[in-house]
């Protein structure tokens, strides 16, 4: 008895201790929480209140109308989302475009970053890493009209090329077929994002110490054995985090690009969810129906999330929380 009251005053004492301490420590630091309050409020504005507008979709929304005078439907809106043919494949088309810029956009940017890498000379690096992240800056409008023309019939680059090659016979219709779209969209997503997501990775390099290089060099290592064991291996890290975050956003495809590179004659492998919410949601006045996609897409994001994290927390010991 005496030594289970020695251990719950021991505790006490912890407890006591750890709460002084965190109040020494916010007292000492108060002036940066101070800082922070506006970014917490901002958070709070932006991320989490909107929240409460995911009401709707068990609403059958009425604009105008207040909160107590909605008629409650339940889960009416995502019975009919899953009964609804054509939500499969709007479905399909978005894993499909998120899958192929994932593999896409995860690969060519660290192959492209170690590649730059390996460039000695200080002014070709900087004017290929300069040229390579500029079209990140070129609104999907400005590049979605170069991608077109690149791939137009009446003077397009891609089929000049491949009829002075002898390739093809006569100019391809790339933007009037469906089987293209998916590649067109990850090719020009590719072109416009590379240099810049690349540039993360160029940073991770850089925190490599020069010393396992030189070590590697007097052991006889090639450049590409020194990648290999030295460079992927020390931006491994920030690989898997980035990798983590790209599989929570998979469904977050957006919309942007293929609602400007889409046309009537490829709707139906250029439709992702956005659009089919933007379409059969807020242009048709289904303020409800269009939110209840939104929580379909934010929840399966939010599962994808803490499924890759806890798959590569456990097998990796890398996470992001």
């Amino acid at each position: 008895m005496k030594t289970i009251t020695l251990k719950t005053e021991n505790a006490y004492k912890q407890t006591t201790q750890t709460r002084k301490s965190a109040w020494k420590v916010l007292k000492n630091q108060k002036y940066l929480y101070y800082m922070s309050i506006p970014f917490v409020l901002w958070i709070f504005v932006f991320q989490y209140l909107p929240l409460w507008g995911w009401t709707m979709a068990f609403q059958k929304y009425r604009p105008g109308v207040s909160f107590f005078e909605q008629k409650w439907v339940g889960l009416e809106h995502f019975r009919t989302l899953f009964q609804d043919d054509h939500f499969y494949q709007v479905l399909r088309n978005t894993l499909a475009m998120s899958f192929m810029g994932l593999i896409a956009g995860f690969i060519v940017p660290v192959v492209f970053a170690l590649m730059l890498n390996e460039v000695r000379l200080q002014v070709m690096k900087r004017f290929v890493q300069t040229v390579s992240y500029l079209p990140h800056f070129v609104s999907w409008v400005v590049a979605a009209g170069i991608v077109t023309k690149m791939l137009s019939t009446d003077g397009g680059v891609v089929n000049s090329i491949l009829l002075s090659l002898n390739i093809i016979d006569q100019p391809i219709q790339f933007m009037a077929q469906g089987h293209w779209f998916w590649w067109i969209v990850t090719s020009a997503d590719i072109w416009k994002e590379t240099g810049w997501n690349a540039i993360i990775y160029l940073a991770a390099i850089s925190g490599i110490g020069p010393e396992l290089y030189e070590a590697a060099r007097v052991d006889g290592a090639s450049r590409l054995r020194q990648m290999w064991h030295i460079t992927l291996p020390g931006i491994r890290p920030t690989i898997i985090v980035l990798l983590i975050m790209s599989i929570g956003h998979l469904l977050g495809t957006g919309f942007e690009k293929q609602f400007l590179l889409g046309n009537h004659l490829v709707i139906d492998y250029s439709e992702v969810l956005d659009l089919y919410a933007l379409n059969y949601g807020l242009a048709m006045g289904r303020y409800s129906f269009g939110t209840a996609i939104n929580i379909f897409n934010s929840v399966i994001s939010l599962i994808l999330l803490f499924a890759a994290n806890g798959i590569f927390k456990r097998f990796t010991n890398e996470s992001i929380m």
